[in-house]
Order: C-alpha cells, then sequence, then structure tokens
C-alpha cells in the first residue's frame, strides 16, 4: 500500500499543465468496441481506473498499443470474448461502460458487481432502465449482471436521474442500434458533450448535443478515429483550491475554461480571485481570502448540481479550502450521502466545521491545520487531504494513496514540480 509523506505550510508556485480528464477517457475506451477500426486516443491520463479499462477490453480480446506515454491505439476487431474479468468490473465503477457498446456489437454481456469510491449508494438501475427501453432483458445476481438484446430496436428513454454514464451507456448503445432512439433527462457535462462529438466523427448521427434530450438514429458501422482527450476541469479546479490554500501563485495551462465557469464563481464566493489569458487559468498570490457573504450578511452556501452546476466532485475540495478562509460558510453535497464522512478526518486536523447531516457541514475558517497520520477515502476527499496536508504545520502521512492515483495522473510528481514537499513510499 502506498503512502504520501507530505510537509505542510510550503506555497505552491509555478506553472503546471492539466492533464486529459479521466471521465472522458474511461467511455471513449468502451466506445472502441464499436468499430472495427483502430481508435486512437491522445492525453490520456496514466491513472489506475485507465489501465483497469483497457486491462478489461485485453480481456475480451482487444489489441492494446501505447506509443507514448500518453497515447493508445485500440483494435477490437478480434473481440470474441463477451464476459467481463469479474475481479476487474469490481474495481472500477466504469466498467459499466462496457454494457452498451458490447451489446450493439455482441447482443450480450455478463458483467461483474462494479467497483469504485464508497460515497454512499451507487445505484445501478438506471443503467439497466435505459437499456431495457432499447431491448436488453437483464439478469442480477450477487455476482453481477447478464444481459441480453437479440432484437435491439430504437426507442423512447427516459433516464429516472440525469445520470452521466447511464446517458453515455445508453448513447453508446443506440448509435448502432437500428432505428431513432430519443435520451431524456440526459445528462450534459463535457465529458458526456465530448463522448458524443467523438461518436459523431465515427460516423454516429447524434443531436441535441449538450442539452438534456439526445436524438439518436442508429447506424450499421462506425469507423475508427484519432482524438485527443479534452483536459480534466475538476483537475483544474481542484489545483486552484490547492495553490490558494498555499497561498500560492500557479498557472494552470490548458485549462479548459469554457468549462470552469461555476467553479470561478463558487470559489470567488470563498474569497479566491483567478483570471484567464487565453487557454491558461491564473491563480494570483494573496495573503487573505475572505468568504462573501449573502446579502444581508447570511451565511453563504456552496452547493453541487447538476451541469452546468458546481460539480459534486468538486464538494469535498471547497470544504478543504474553506477551512482556510475568513468566514463561515456552508458545503451542500446533496447527490451522494456518504461523500462528507471524510469530514471528521479534517476536524482531527484541527479544522473547525460541524457535520450537520450526511450532505451538509458548516465551515468556520480559517483554522491552523496540523500534520497527521490519515487515510485517503476516495478519489476527491483524498486530494482534498493532500491539500489540507499541504498548508498543515507540520508532517502529514496520507495512507491508501492509491486512491488518489486513480483519478490524478502522477500528481504527487507534478505538484513537487510547483514547490510541495512530497515523497511516496
Amino acid at each position: 500500500m502506498a503512502r504520501l509523506i507530505v510537509e505542510g505550510g510550503v506555497p505552491l508556485r509555478g506553472e503546471i499543465t492539466a492533464a486529459g480528464n479521466k471521465n472522458s477517457a474511461l467511455p471513449l475506451i468502451a466506445a472502441s468496441l464499436l468499430t472495427d477500426e483502430p481508435v486512437t486516443l491522445r492525453n490520456v491520463p496514466r491513472i489506475r481506473d485507465v489501465r483497469g479499462m483497457l486491462e478489461i477490453l485485453c480481456g475480451l480480446g482487444a489489441q492494446v498499443d501505447e506509443p507514448d506515454p500518453h497515447t493508445v491505439v485500440i483494435r477490437t476487431a478480434n473481440v470474441s470474448r463477451t464476459d467481463l474479468d469479474p475481479r476487474l468490473s469490481s474495481e472500477i465503477r466504469t466498467s459499466l461502460l462496457f454494457a452498451g457498446p458490447m451489446l450493439a456489437r455482441a447482443k450480450t454481456v455478463s458483467i461483474g458487481q462494479p467497483g469504485g469510491d464508497v460515497i454512499g449508494r451507487r445505484r445501478t438501475d438506471t443503467h439497466w432502465l435505459a437499456l431495457r427501453a432499447l431491448g436488453a432483458r437483464l439478469e442480477a445476481s450477487p455476482g453481477g449482471y447478464r444481459l441480453e438484446a437479440p432484437d435491439l430496436a430504437g426507442a423512447e428513454v427516459h433516464l429516472d436521474e440525469a445520470s452521466v454514464t447511464a446517458t453515455e451507456n445508453a448513447l453508446l448503445c443506440a448509435v448502432r442500434t437500428p432505428g431513432r432512439t430519443v435520451i431524456r433527462n440526459a445528462a450534459s457535462e463535457p465529458h458526456v458533450q465530448e463522448l458524443a462529438m467523438v461518436l459523431v466523427q465515427m460516423g454516429a448521427r447524434v443531436h441535441g448535443i449538450g442539452t438534456n434530450t439526445i436524438e439518436v438514429k442508429g447506424v450499421s458501422e462506425l469507423r475508427g478515429v484519432d482524438h485527443v482527450i479534452w483536459s480534466d476541469h475538476m483537475e483544474v479546479g481542484s489545483l486552484m483550491a490547492l495553490a490558494a490554500m498555499t497561498h500560492g501563485e500557479v498557472t494552470v495551462h490548458r485549462a479548459a475554461p469554457t468549462h470552469l465557469t461555476m467553479t470561478r464563481a463558487m470559489f470567488r464566493r470563498l474569497g479566491v480571485e483567478t483570471r484567464i489569458d487565453g487557454d491558461d487559468l491564473i491563480v494570483p498570490q494573496k495573503d487573505e481570502y475572505v468568504i462573501e457573504d449573502d446579502i444581508g450578511g447570511k451565511i453563504p452556501k456552496v452547493q453541487s448540481g447538476l451541469w452546468p452546476g458546481f460539480p459534486s466532485d468538486l464538494t469535498s475540495m471547497a470544504t478543504a479550502l474553506a477551512t482556510q478562509c475568513r468566514g463561515t460558510v456552508l458545503i451542500h453535497e446533496w447527490m451522494f450521502e456518504g461523500r462528507m464522512f471524510w469530514t471528521g478526518t479534517l476536524e482531527s486536523m484541527g479544522a473547525r466545521l460541524v457535520l450537520c447531516d450526511p450532505h451538509r457541514v458548516v465551515v468556520l475558517g480559517p483554522s491552523q491545520l496540523y500534520g497527521s497520520e490519515i487515510r485517503s477515502p476516495d478519489i476527491r476527499a483524498g486530494l482534498a487531504l493532500l491539500g489540507a496536508a499541504l498548508c498543515a504545520k507540520g508532517t502529514s502521512v496520507i495512507n491508501n494513496a492509491e486512491q488518489i492515483d486513480r483519478g490524478y495522473d502522477a500528481i504527487d510528481v507534478r505538484l513537487r514540480a510547483l514547490g510541495a514537499k512530497i515523497s511516496r513510499e
């Protein structure tokens, strides 16, 4: 088990380039099953979840080449198996994304119980209801899921929640399903848009990209593609917070500014001003961050929301950041009932906060944090705790660092280039 040793109190300074979006890379890897031609993906983040998806593909019979550390060339012409490795499936939640393209390709698929972060119940029903509308039959067991769809046909698919991965699964199946499919209550996050745009490049007929109603007219075959994955706006938001928490000054290159509007607005509420220069985002040095009260001196709120709202994946980082800002703020994460329990660890480091219920925490800052031996509970909270360690007094040990590695490409190496004192054991 890996752990990070962090000496706090050093401002981050310098320039860093945002990594490719993991939430784009994972469904695009699954999309390679929709064509017998090569699919080349560039700017692929080197993280554990990407490696897991590629290993699952290879287990199905695909050939994966890596001409450089951030490029993969996938060939699925010889894929013959339809059962995903149950052990690999159990390690990553996005193993679910193979369901749609495998049904379109082979009319059947078996998937083990998906893994992923433990941040509360993460229901899979929306996936199966969407695929059932297209003609799939589901057999569920404690060991996983088996789907068959000998007669796929276009249909009206109304998702019972605007799930990102369920939208992607429905889309990945519909583009090779005969007839017209309409996906309503669809998610519209940038990575969903990117998947749809790449499918169009491959020959799919998709309309309504970026809206909550996506219309698909199925085609019989798709061609290969060569695509550069967009930058990860979640990582950019996290880097904004890390720079501010350490009172540093950081420029993030390839920051995808158009995807940061709400993130910048919410962080501005916490006193963090940023500016855009072309495709770069700049976090200037500032001695004090003051939380902006609501009109009338009321306590402000930072709340997660569906796109284009503030991303749920950044609520952990916003919570850690708020501990270093003067004032009081309510952080409301309504999507996952287990996402905020990690704040007990933040409190043990010296943070002044009150966990009101599983979804809401009140933070009173600024607090002097102190180095501690802690554990990374999930990808996003893990990086938030790394941020806390970077601004804490003394040395921290972060155990279970593999959780952070699942979502962030060599983050310890890249932060060291900004002056952070981090070592790995």
